[in-house]
C-alpha cells in the first residue's frame, strides 16, 4: 500500500491550474497535499486536509473519485489518473490522532446540533473550534448517521467513526445519544434552555416506496433498513433488488457477503445511477443486473416483473404485456430515501418545500429564526462530501447569526445604561 501511494504521488504533475482541486466539491488542495507528502510532512498534510474537511478520512474511502478529483486529473486524459484517494487516505488515516484542532476561547454561547451524521459532525467541530459550547443530539447510540448505519462496514470501517468521535471529545463537544428532538422535547425547549442557534441534520431515513401491491409482505425489505442491520434479516438463497443507485449496490454487495447465492439488481432504465466503480465492484462480487425491468407487484413467491422502455421525452414506459413472476426468496426495495418529519410535526414554525424536504433560505436558515439545516433533510439523499460542503457554509451562517445576537445584546445593554 505504502509503495503504491509513493508511486502515485510521484506521478502528480503539480499542475499550475489543478483540475483535480476544481473537481472536488470542497476544493481539497490536492497539489499541496501531495507536495507535503513527498516532503515527508505527513502531519502537516493531514492538518491541512482536516481543517478543510473534518471527514477527510471518510471521504477518501467513499467519495465518487472517478467523477470528482480523479476524474478531473489531467493524466486521465491520455491514461490513468493519479490515484488521489489512496494518497488522501494514507495521510488522513495515519495522522488522524496527531492532528491538532485550533480552538478559540469559550465565547459563552451554546449551539445545539441535531443529528450526528456527516453534516452534524462537521458543523459541531467547526462551531466548537470557534469557541461555542456545542451539544450534539443523536437518536442512536453512536455517531455517524448514514456513514455508520447506511454504508457497509467493508466500505467504511466503524472504527474510523469511533476515532472521529474521540477528536470531537477533544474539542469539548457534548454528546447526547439515544435522544430524539421532536417528541417531548421541542426546538422551543432548546431555545428556553439557552441555546442561541440550532442545526437540524437528521438525514433521510424514511424509505421511498415503489407504491405497488405486496410491499408489506414478510419477504420484502427496504434497503436502508437492511443496511442498518443486515444480520437481522435472512434474505434466503436468492433476492431481487430494485434500485439503481449506490444504496442498491451496497445492498447487493452486502447480501453476497452474507451468503445470498443469487443476487439480481433490477434497473428500470438501461444503465445504473450508481458510481461506475461501485457498479463494477458489484459485478466482480457476483451480482447480476437486469436492465429495463420493473416490478408491478410482489407476491409471496417473488416479484412480478415487466419490461420497460424509455420514451423520447425520457420517461419510463411499462410494457405490462410482458409481466411474469420471478421466483425469489426475498425482495429488497432500494429506490432512495426521504426525510422523516418528526421535528417538523412538533414545531409549527418549520415549513417544508415543494419536494417535501425542510425549507431553508439561501443562508440555510429555516422558517424558524435561529434554526438552520442542511444535508439530506434539506436536499434528500446525497453524498458525504456534499453534506460536508453544505455544512461548512451553514456553520459560517450560524456563527454570523450568533455573533449578531451578541452585538444586539451589547447595544441593548448600552442603551439601557
Amino acid at each position: 500500500m505504502a509503495i503504491h501511494v509513493i508511486e502515485e504521488a510521484n506521478r502528480c504533475l503539480q499542475c499550475k491550474v489543478p483540475r483535480c482541486q476544481q473537481g472536488c466539491p470542497i476544493h481539497t488542495n490536492v497539489p499541496q497535499m501531495i507536495r507535503l507528502f513527498k516532503e515527508s510532512q505527513v502531519e502537516e498534510a493531514a492538518q491541512m486536509l482536516f481543517e478543510n474537511n473534518p471527514l477527510s478520512v471518510v471521504c477518501s474511502l467513499v467519495c465518487d473519485h472517478a467523477s470528482q478529483c480523479e476524474g478531473h486529473c489531467v493524466r486521465g486524459l491520455k491514461g490513468e489518473p493519479v490515484h488521489i484517494s489512496s494518497i488522501e487516505n494514507y495521510i488522513s488515516d495515519s495522522a488522524l490522532e496527531r492532528v491538532q484542532i485550533p480552538k478559540k476561547a469559550d465565547n459563552g454561547m451554546k449551539a445545539a446540533v441535531i443529528g450526528a451524521g456527516p453534516a452534524g459532525i462537521t458543523i459541531s467541530m467547526i462551531l466548537a473550534s470557534r469557541g461555542y459550547k456545542v451539544t450534539l443530539f443523536e437518536s442512536r447510540d453512536k455517531i455517524g448517521g448514514i456513514m455508520r448505519y447506511g454504508i457497509p462496514e467493508f466500505r467504511l470501517p466503524h472504527s474510523i467513526l469511533d476515532r472521529i468521535a474521540l477528536k470531537m471529545k477533544e474539542l469539548g463537544i457534548l454528546y447526547r445519544p439515544n435522544f430524539s428532538i421532536g417528541g417531548n422535547v421541542t426546538l422551543t425547549d432548546l431555545f428556553k434552555d439557552g441555546y442561541k442557534s440550532i442545526f437540524i441534520g437528521t438525514g433521510a431515513w424514511r424509505p421511498r416506496r415503489m407504491m405497488i401491491p405486496g410491499e408489506t409482505f414478510g419477504n420484502v425489505h427496504y434497503g436502508i433498513n437492511y443496511l442498518n442491520n443486515p444480520d437481522s434479516v435472512n434474505l434466503g438463497r436468492s433476492t431481487a433488488i430494485f434500485g439503481a443507485g449506490n444504496s442498491a449496490m451496497d445492498v447487493a454487495r452486502t447480501a453476497v457477503r452474507k451468503g445470498c447465492r443469487d443476487v439480481t439488481v433490477y434497473v428500470r432504465r438501461n444503465k445504473v445511477a450508481a458510481n461506475e466503480d461501485e457498479y463494477e465492484l458489484a459485478k466482480i462480487d457476483g451480482v447480476k443486473f437486469a436492465f429495463n425491468k420493473i416490478a408491478i407487484e410482489i407476491k409471496d413467491e417473488g416479484p412480478v416483473i415487466c419490461d420497460t422502455k424509455v420514451t423520447e421525452d425520457g420517461k419510463v414506459e411499462i410494457l405490462r404485456e410482458t409481466a411474469h413472476l420471478v421466483p425469489t426468496d426475498s425482495v429488497v426495495i432500494a429506490v432512495s430515501q426521504v426525510p422523516r418529519h418528526r421535528i417538523v410535526d412538533s414545531n409549527k414554525d418549520l415549513k417544508l418545500n415543494e419536494r417535501g424536504n425542510l425549507a431553508v433560505d439561501e443562508e440555510g436558515e429555516t422558517t424558524m429564526p435561529g434554526v438552520f439545516a442542511s444535508g439530506d433533510v434539506v436536499t434528500g439523499a446525497k453524498t458525504v462530501v456534499h453534506a460536508v460542503e453544505d455544512a461548512k457554509k451553514i456553520a459560517d451562517e450560524m456563527d454570523r447569526y450568533m455573533q449578531g445576537l451578541k452585538i444586539k445584546h451589547i447595544h441593548t445593554m448600552q442603551n439601557d445604561g
